[in-house]
């Protein structure tokens, strides 16, 4: 157990007790420290510190940017005793008001005004989500501003009576951001620090609402006479240009990791039959519906006639989920059973057993190429056979279902069973891929 030794006027004592049992305890520190004089700070809770952190730490006139705790009733507390407190506090077995995960931002006011800081604490996240933030759930994760002094004060309120008129013509509820004084800020531990650039895969929820902070005359105005553009927000999509019957959009944020992770992933090899189009404008495109507002990015709406079908929110790398996602509104549900359920046809019932036309075999959901009809020949079984697939179209599994042992084979882009191979086919492979024709789109030359 950790004791804070704080000097006020003597040397007095003061030792706090976290009222539940420790597990990690980090070093405790007094914000009303002495700073440069050419610097000033301001803590803000955004949810998870991670990406609060690099968002806030990408500002120029930035200096540091450090993570921690404030806000709750304890002077000390480590990262797990505040997991452990909101857990106590949601299941109603204690009172008391919980630490926030804040980012103390110190900054340079000759580089950058403290408007400009608050801008992007406004844009980086949605401050309209109570206690939670994208997927994280908690008082632990409330949107929050605490001021040290009358001037933070007076502009947090302001600033945020701005940005709530700029929510509500977008379409947002209100603003739940708490501004209050700042107390107990304690430094958050060493591998909390600098988190995403120790691990760029690492969960970021911050994806901000997208609306742009409306300074005035469109530009953050300084303590002196200069100012600074602000980015020009993204102009919403135009219905007129999509498709109505059916269509996905991916809505996205800026400075979003995931975001661009699911570009690398998934949009840069798009070759499905839905069309797909992204944006950094959180409203739906002209005249089309959303069921309810987005909180986390990127999400991938479906839309059908102009209307939101099913959305997947917050991608993190994980493909095979995505595109099981997209294959139960793509793919009838005899095609679901044999994909995800490695199900099998009945034999001899595939649409293109007998399909001899020059042309490409490819996965109904991605629609990724796996063979070619020239590697395709009658094997007699009942189900389409091919002697090669196309090179890293698909991977291997053991299979010792049925009490058997055999290969599975899936698709390499989409996850989805396809069928099993096996040692009988002809040269100059002597494989036969027995594959499920109802899992197959044939596209010919």
């Amino acid at each position: 157990m950790k004791i804070i030794i704080a000097a006020l006027t003597g040397l007095i004592m003061v030792v706090t007790v976290f009222a539940m049992e420790k597990t990690v305890t980090p070093n405790s520190v007094n914000v009303k420290q002495t700073i440069d004089s050419k610097t000033d700070y301001i803590v803000l809770g955004m949810g998870c510190f991670w990406g609060a952190e690099k968002r806030m730490g990408e500002l120029s006139g930035v200096i540091d940017v450090e993570s921690g705790y404030a806000g709750g009733d304890h002077a000390d507390a480590g990262y797990q005793d505040i997991l452990n407190f909101e857990h106590a506090l949601r299941a109603g077995k204690t009172a008391g008001r919980n630490h926030a995960e804040v980012v103390k931002v110190t900054f340079d006011p000759a580089q950058v005004a403290l408007e400009h800081v608050l801008a992007r604490f406004w844009e980086s996240h949605n401050p309209t989500q109570g206690d939670r933030q994208g997927n994280d759930i908690g008082s632990n994760y409330r949107s929050a501003v605490y001021y040290h002094d009358e001037n933070q004060k007076t502009l947090a309120l302001t600033t945020r009576k701005i940005y709530q008129q700029a929510l509500a013509t977008a379409g947002y509820g209100q603003i739940t951001t708490e501004i209050l004084p700042l107390k107990n800020y304690i430094t958050a531990e060493e591998y909390h620090q600098n988190y995403l650039q120790k691990n760029p895969d690492g969960y970021c929820g911050l994806g901000g609402t997208g609306v742009k902070y409306p300074a005035p005359d469109q530009h953050i105005i300084r303590g002196d006479t200069s100012s600074v553009p602000a980015s020009p927000s993204p102009q919403s999509l135009d219905g007129k240009n999509l498709n109505f019957d059916q269509q996905l959009v991916i809505f996205e944020s800026e400075n979003c990791e995931f975001c661009a992770q699911f570009d690398r992933d998934i949009l840069a090899h798009w070759q499905a039959d839905i069309p797909m189009v992204a944006t950094k404008n959180t409203n739906p495109p002209a005249d089309w519906t959303l069921d309810k507002p987005l909180f986390a990015a990127p999400t991938i709406v479906l839309f059908r006639e102009g209307k939101e079908v099913v959305r997947y929110t917050g991608y993190t790398g994980e493909k095979e989920n995505f595109w099981q996602w997209l294959g139960f509104q793509m793919l009838t549900p005899e095609q679901q059973k044999i994909a995800f359920q490695q199900g099998t046809e009945r034999p001899f019932t595939a649409s293109n057993l007998d399909e001899k036309r020059p042309g490409r075999f490819v996965d109904p959901i991605t629609g990724a190429t796996l063979f070619f009809s020239k590697t395709k020949f009658n094997s007699g079984t009942g189900w389409p056979s091919f002697f090669e697939p196309v090179e890293g179209s698909v991977t291997y599994h053991e299979d010792h279902s049925g009490y058997m042992q055999r290969i599975e084979v899936r698709s390499a882009s989409s996850g989805i069973h396809l069928g099993h191979v096996f040692d009988d086919g002809p040269p100059p492979s002597y494989k036969r891929y027995c594959i499920n024709g109802n899992v197959l789109k044939f596209i010919p030359d």
